[in-house]
């Protein structure tokens, strides 16, 4: 039976994007180390898509910093957000694609939930639609509560606590700024990956007696701890 050797398909995946705010690349690959540190199962040689909004041709090397990216292990895939026309230029002459960021038209239709949204500081973050594959919530410095479901693929990161109230199915990284004092709960424990302040199980680490079960997990002497939820 005969088959084409390749097979063309659309798909979509879970991309990280970095802001950039500083020129100077040693300062950029210093903070990019920190954060990899804080949380290695979710960036440690993780694909991302650079934003360059900030920054234009005369005021960065874009060699040297594509270089100090690199250093850290990080993947770049696509660069956002270029305004400079000379540094776009350069960029592509690099061999990295400058991907535009566009509003697609749409016919009217409620909402999707959230994807790569950041919280106001000092507040609660509430999800209250599923959260599904390939979605990114994030709660900026404050605790994320999701009330439905979190399928696989899907990401919850939070600065503070993570709560889920439905079955979780995808990744949840609570702590991700360091705090060694955070926490998740979770009615139905079934996750790909837990996270606290860059220590983390995968799915298969996750003790047997706890799978699919309300559970509480959080950090003692260093490592990941679980409970029963009551």
């Amino acid at each position: 039976m005969s088959q084409a050797p390749i097979e063309l398909k659309g798909s979509s995946f879970t991309l990280s994007v970095i802001h950039l705010h500083h020129n100077d690349p040693e300062i950029v690959q210093q903070a990019l180390a920190e954060k990899i540190d804080l949380a290695p199962a979710f960036l440690k040689n993780a694909p991302v898509v650079i934003n360059v909004a900030a920054l234009s041709a005369s005021n960065v090397n874009w060699r040297r910093m594509q270089q100090a990216i690199a250093a850290t292990g990080l993947h770049i895939v696509g660069v956002s957000g270029c305004k400079d026309q000379q540094l776009k230029q350069t960029i592509c002459r690099s061999g990295l694609p400058v991907l535009n960021e566009g509003k697609e038209t749409r016919p009217a239709a409620p909402p999707p939930p959230p994807a790569a949204v950041e919280a106001p500081a000092s507040t609660t973050r509430i999800i209250s639609a599923p959260v599904r594959s390939g979605q990114q919530v994030y709660a900026r410095n404050c605790d994320l509560i999701v009330t439905s479901h979190v399928s696989a693929g899907a990401e919850l990161i939070a600065d503070g606590n993570i709560h889920i109230y439905g079955m979780m199915r995808g990744r949840a990284l609570a702590g991700a700024s360091g705090d060694k004092n955070c926490q998740i709960f979770c009615l139905n424990l079934s996750a790909e990956l837990v996270s606290i302040a860059g220590e983390y199980w995968v799915m298969d680490q996750i003790p047997a007696e706890f799978f699919g079960k309300a559970a509480h997990l959080c950090l003692k002497d260093g490592g990941l701890t679980i409970q029963t939820l009551n």
